[in-house]
């Protein structure tokens, strides 16, 4: 073990390093537009980290001969690893360059406040409400997945199947978001078809997780992780460095107006430079979303599954915070400068939205960068991406088989063939996700921001309360969970079809997939104890089995407490 975790830190020391002593070879260098340029220096940098990436998933294979190994890692995995497949898995290429450039163009500076949002709520209140808790419960009721919780939890079969299904549909199109992410960067950067992007990172991103299942994805989320994080800063000096610095940009921000938002607003003065920007409201909705979304996603609350320890816990809250503070944060703060780049992304003849769609903010960004710096971005985004690609389909595949598949469909299902289908669906999920994006790439249908908003909104809302309420209150009802799930997934599909067209807005405001999406989280909240004290009172024996976990007495030392005796 400790020497798989200095290999770990020697690999991520060597890719963080290159990352952020880049803009000081940059510093000289011209940058280009012609994307052959460099074309050596960033196929290798590609070549040496897809390298590491497989070498990960060949030396995990030992950790993934059974299925407690294969899904939670065997429940042994420390506080780094957990937290930064915690933070990889939340932070994608639909944050960099969808949301980052969406929100930032909206809000400019203010846009911060979301990754700032996303670090106490998303990261910090997650960890401290939900991680102990999580651990302790799921492993009293032996469940690997959301699904299986929620079925030993309330003792029916039927939320199993439910949440299953509810899985199944909306983790496709946010794993179809994160290709797209990649494909203006892509074609900026190679100048080659978007679809090879996809094809090689489908290709990579399946061989290392069927190869080392958890555990290789959390090692490889580790290095990704330190990737993001050297990879942000400089990014992020290189950009502003263009207008003059910090202090330059933010005064060239706070000359620039936009006649065509709602109110007036952005013919405010410096609005753009402001502390709370052009639109609080819809901003506070946008935090709520991408914020507290994270407790009731399954691939998220799963890394509380496998962490070792009580102590783990407190270590990985606070290394998953400051995770969340640089690259989110710092994803947010790019971001918000991204009308300093008009002229690059090109603005409608009366303003307002960019001519290329909100995707192309950030790479038009940047576009100018010297090639080292291109090549910086791909790994970051890279990294970003496949991160949150292995977590989302190792959920999808665990779930189905699971929960769905075995002794429903599959009677007497070993555990040989549990994995193997297991790694079946690993690559059925990945090829489904990557035909989608490659359709749906040349659509006006939907931004990268709008897909992401609908599977967040209608899993989280659904999830979210159950589960929290779960684990706390025991007068949850199973009625309650059944109504919760119901309600999201309706709404958030309505929502969806009203964006396609297919329906009429009947929903007013409440049909844009952010404020859906919060909504749902937040009516849930109040749903499922609404229902739950209308409803007949849960079995009283099986709650106090379920939460007998929790009154379990345990020697500690007399450093962690004072024994019952002590004044």
């Amino acid at each position: 073990m400790r020497t798989r975790s200095r290999l770990i830190w020697l690999v991520s020391a060597v890719l963080c390093l290159c990352s952020l002593i880049a803009p000081a070879f940059a510093e000289g260098a011209q940058p280009s537009h012609d994307p052959s340029e460099g074309m050596g220096l960033k196929i290798a940098m590609l070549l040496v980290f897809f390298g590491v990436m497989i070498g990960v998933g060949v030396y995990c294979r030992k950790n993934a001969t059974d299925v407690k190994g294969f899904v939670l890692g065997g429940r042994s995995v420390g506080p780094w690893l957990t937290a930064f497949a915690y933070g990889t898995s939340y932070f994608s290429a639909v944050i960099f360059v969808g949301y980052a450039g969406q929100f930032g163009w909206r809000f400019g500076v203010a846009s911060t406040w979301i990754g700032l949002g996303n670090a106490v709520i998303g990261s910090l209140m997650a960890w401290v409400i939900l991680g102990r808790r999580t651990r302790i419960m799921t492993q009293h009721l032996r469940s690997a997945t959301m699904p299986d919780f929620f079925e030993k939890r309330f003792s029916a079969p039927a939320l199993k199947v439910i949440a299953s299904v509810i899985i199944f549909i909306f983790l496709i199109p946010y794993t179809a978001s994160l290709y797209n992410g990649l494909s203006r960067l892509f074609e900026m950067a190679f100048g080659l078809p978007y679809i090879w992007c996809v094809i090689v990172m489908s290709v990579l991103t399946g061989i290392y997780v069927i190869a080392g299942g958890y555990m290789a994805t959390a090692i490889n989320d580790f290095i990704q992780g330190i990737i993001m994080i050297g990879g942000i800063i400089a990014v992020i000096a290189a950009v502003l460095n263009q207008n003059g610095g910090l202090q330059g940009s933010l005064n060239a921000l706070a000359m620039v107006n936009d006649p065509t938002l709602a109110g007036g607003a952005g013919e405010v003065p410096g609005i753009f430079a402001s502390f709370l920007g052009p639109d609080p409201l819809f901003l506070l909705g946008v935090v709520i979303l991408t914020s507290l979304g994270t407790w009731g996603l399954p691939q998220m609350v799963g890394k509380f599954y496998a962490i070792k320890s009580e102590g783990d816990i407190h270590k990985g809250t606070v290394i998953s915070t400051v995770f969340a503070v640089i690259v989110a944060g710092g994803c947010y703060f790019l971001g918000g400068f991204g009308r300093l780049f008009s002229a690059d992304v090109g603005v409608g003849a009366a303003g307002g939205s960019p001519v290329g769609g909100f995707d192309a903010v950030i790479p038009a960004m940047l576009s100018n960068l010297p090639t080292i710096l291109i090549a910086v971005v791909l790994i970051l985004v890279l990294s970003a991406s496949m991160s949150t690609l292995s977590s989302l389909v190792l959920t999808s595949s665990s779930t189905v088989t699971l929960d769905l598949l075995k002794d429903r469909v599959i009677k007497n299902m070993s555990e040989k063939k549990q994995l193997l289908v297991m790694r079946a669906l690993i690559v059925v999920f990945i090829a489904v996700s990557a035909v989608i994006a490659i359709v749906q790439v040349n659509s006006p249908v939907a931004f990268i921001a709008q897909a992401m908003g609908v599977s967040w909104g209608a899993m989280a809302g659904a999830f979210l309360a159950p589960f929290l309420y779960g684990l706390y209150w025991k007068r949850t009802t199973k009625a309650s969970c059944i109504v919760s799930f119901l309600f999201s997934s309706v709404f958030m599909t309505l929502a969806m079809f009203i964006n396609l067209g297919v329906l009429p807005n009947f929903l007013g405001t409440l049909n844009n997939p952010i404020y859906a999406g919060a909504f749902c989280m937040l009516i849930g909240l109040v749903i499922v104890p609404a229902v739950s004290l209308l409803t007949p009172k849960p079995d009283k024996a099986l709650v106090e089995n379920v939460f007998s976990c929790y009154n379990k007495k345990v020697t500690v030392p007399m450093t962690e407490a004072l024994g019952d005796g002590e004044q």
